[in-house]
């Protein structure tokens, strides 16, 4: 989902196409490891009563005669503080995973066998598995309970559950669904965040959940919670989506504009999410950075990314970048690189789509605004979250590989010492900023004349010297351009033993360009 870069001149025999086909491959590879890199996880809302600690409550854990206990006492007990007492009891038990097990597993056994095996397998399991197969529906019942507080009790009952480790949790929870998404429309904002989270937990845990949960329409009920005024709802919201968006299925199931509403392109999903990403005063980072996520996924999928670039995806994103630069400047918030993150991914990706420039994306990016960004970014990355360089320098290759404008703004603005100080960093990291460079360079004898004379030739020296296969190649790229466009620049190699350091190097898969280069430095 990268951009590569176009053909350069190359003297015949260089070796230069088998480089460029080695760095598609790998770029492939990395694009891959980025769409497959998933933030799947599961939250758990804990907000107990003050009264609970103060009361000494202990969660014990539970075992079968207790659940179905705690379960008779919320269903028939004669007081309601009574009946609220006795689900607290049994939400506070299934904090245990013991409690879970023996809540889940024997509803899942009890579905197992009836659904293999028919009426045989439930008289072998007798009337324990029916008894706790009632457990769940009596937790449903109470669900659905013209009750507030013993409604909102048996939703965190349900909460705890999804938040299991155990992989029967979704199934064993597939009858509460269509309530959680029902709740989605009510009006208390927190028994809306509740079940937004615990649906996150579900959905990431089982395909038969998704399977059950789009039908039931879980994308309307979604678009329509997202134009919640409250902050809360709206994070939990994105967290469900995102979860949504990760599945495997996604992209030919959930994300398609295939029907009006039933999926997410074509919901108004993305005109929300662009929304609450637009930059102001109103811009919530925990928001923000859920919905950047969700159009992380949306774009690596593929599927029709001109959609949201016609959006205004591009600007809005561009516009948020400067803003996030903005603020490292301003203050060391911990959490401003979680939202630098796929922010600068979804720019990278949008980039390399033909829709770009039929809208005029680059034009919507102000380049120098942009690029003196994006370094402020770098320059923060490096001291605070080295990890996230690499995905700053993919945008920067993206909007150097096809865009002279771009590339004249990082001439102009005098940045490629600071990039060469990135060098150093790690193999991942040098091979991206020699990218970027061979990007400028490739664009002609008037952008090496910027490159050249500098502090270009002494770091290409320095990374001769890398073991790195990949890095030293990207370094006789650069090298084979600069010789091309500036031939001063051979004789300068030259005299400060570059064929020297060419001569270290024995590897197989280098010796070709090797050969090469040091035939042109030579003859010309």
């Amino acid at each position: 989902m990268w951009s590569r870069r176009r053909g350069s001149l190359m003297p015949a025999g260089c070796g230069l196409e088998e480089l460029r086909r080695r760095r598609r491959e790998r770029e492939a590879v990395l694009r891959k490891a980025r769409r497959e890199q998933q933030l799947i996880s599961k939250r758990l809302l804990r907000d107990d009563a003050p009264g609970e600690a103060e009361e000494g409550c202990v969660a014990m854990i539970l075992g079968e005669a207790e659940i179905q206990q705690f379960l008779r006492l919320a269903q028939r007990g004669t007081e309601e503080k009574e009946r609220e007492r006795a689900l607290v009891s049994l939400r506070r038990g299934l904090q245990h995973p013991e409690t879970q097990q023996t809540f889940i597993w024997s509803v899942w056994v009890d579905g197992q066998e009836c659904g293999k095996d028919g009426p045989q397998a439930e008289q072998g399991s007798g009337a324990h598995s029916r008894r706790l197969e009632g457990s769940m529906r009596t937790l449903v019942g109470l669900l659905t309970s013209n009750q507030a507080l013993l409604q909102l009790e048996a939703a965190r009952c349900l909460h705890e559950l999804s938040h299991s480790e155990q992989s029967a949790v979704a199934e064993a929870c597939l009858p509460a669904t269509s309530y959680l998404l029902t709740y989605l429309s009510g009006h208390s904002s927190d028994f809306i965040e509740l079940c937004l989270y615990t649906l996150g937990n579900l959905i990431v845990e089982s395909e038969a959940v998704r399977r059950q949960l789009l039908p039931q329409g879980i994308v309307p009920a979604l678009a329509a919670c997202i134009q919640s005024p409250h902050l809360t709802v709206l994070e939990a919201l994105g967290y469900a989506l995102s979860q949504l968006l990760q599945a495997k299925e996604a992209p030919e199931k959930i994300i398609p504009s295939v029907s009006a509403g039933s999926s997410v392109l074509a919901s108004t999903l993305p005109q929300h999410m662009l929304r609450l990403l637009q930059p102001g005063p109103k811009l919530n980072l925990g928001v923000a950075m859920e919905f950047a996520w969700c159009l992380h996924y949306i774009t690596c999928s593929q599927v029709n990314n001109d959609l949201l670039i016609t959006h205004g995806a591009l600007s809005t994103l561009g516009l948020l970048l400067l803003d996030l630069a903005g603020a490292v400047q301003r203050t060391e918030d911990a959490g401003l690189e979680l939202l630098a993150c796929p922010v600068l991914r979804c720019l990278s990706n949008l980039l390399t789509e033909a829709a770009v420039e039929a809208v005029g994306g680059q034009m919507q990016l102000r380049d120098e605004r942009v690029v003196a960004a994006l370094f402020i970014l770098l320059e923060f990355f490096l001291w605070k979250q080295p990890s996230l360089l690499p995905e700053g320098l993919w945008l920067l290759n993206n909007l150097t590989a096809n865009s002279p404008s771009f590339c004249t703004s990082l001439l102009s603005l005098d940045l490629i010492q600071p990039l060469l100080q990135l060098l150093p960093v790690s193999n991942v990291v040098s091979i991206l900023v020699l990218t970027v460079l061979c990007n400028i360079a490739e664009k002609g004898p008037a952008y090496c004349q910027h490159l050249w004379p500098g502090p270009l030739l002494p770091s290409l020296l320095d990374t001769l010297a890398f073991s790195d296969t990949e890095v030293v190649g990207q370094s006789l790229e650069l090298l084979q351009l600069l010789f091309l466009y500036q031939p001063e620049a051979a004789q300068a190699f030259l005299q400060q033993s570059g064929l020297q350091a060419l001569e270290r190097h024995e590897e197989t898969q280098l010796q070709d360009r090797v050969h090469a280069l040091q035939q042109i430095a030579l003859h010309g």
